[in-house]
């Protein structure tokens, strides 16, 4: 948990593919969040609920306003999607 409020790396120093693929890498990690929190909410108990809610529409206005990034950016969803596998070709080769 704590990882989450580790502060992130300075963007300025990056060039224009890094800062593509770190938000490329933020769609990806927060689409997996979304459908994380859509299945808990699925099996919540009555008292966690509204948690899950929260979690779903937090998650979802990240998702909304990273991909208008993207879309300001000029990356397709096929440079999202190919990161993707190139990602899964990697944690495969690593197993």
């Amino acid at each position: 948990m704590e990882s989450e409020y580790v502060k992130e790396n300075n963007i300025i120093d990056k060039t224009e593919e890094e800062k593509k693929n770190e938000l490329i890498k933020s769609i990806i990690l927060t689409k997996e969040k979304l459908l994380q929190a859509h299945n808990n909410f699925e099996y919540a108990d009555k008292d966690l609920i509204d948690y899950y809610t929260y979690k779903i529409k937090a998650n979802q206005a990240k998702l909304d306003y990273l991909i208008k990034q993207a879309k300001a950016w000029g990356i397709m969803i096929n440079e999202v999607r190919m990161k993707i596998h190139k990602l899964i070709y990697q944690l495969i080769n690593i197993l």
